[in-house]
């Protein structure tokens, strides 16, 4: 059965996958380094007294996780939902 022009090879679309999941894996990388330095930023400008209420807490590494974590899977999935948006996809006969 010939190949048809607009068609894959099967290498092909394990590459193209590959590139795909890595450019979602970088989107969502990003997204949770955001989501980090957010909360890194409420805490080291003391935003709402935050960094004083981290600072003498028993445990402030727990405190400070509590408030990262959900920041960054927040942003992550944001960033990564907005990069499957405009994922730049192109089919091979589109070229």
């Amino acid at each position: 059965m010939p190949i048809r022009k607009d068609e894959m090879t099967p290498d092909e679309a394990r590459r193209d996958h590959v590139d795909m999941l890595r450019f979602l894996a970088i989107n969502a990388a990003f997204g949770i380094m955001l989501g980090i330095g957010i909360a890194f930023a409420l805490y080291w400008f003391n935003l709402y007294g935050l960094g004083t209420h981290i600072a003498r807490s028993q445990t402030p590494i727990l405190s400070f996780v509590m408030i990262a974590a959900p920041l960054a899977l927040t942003f992550g999935g944001a960033v990564t939902a907005s990069a499957i948006m405009l994922m730049p996809y192109k089919r091979k006969g589109e070229l």
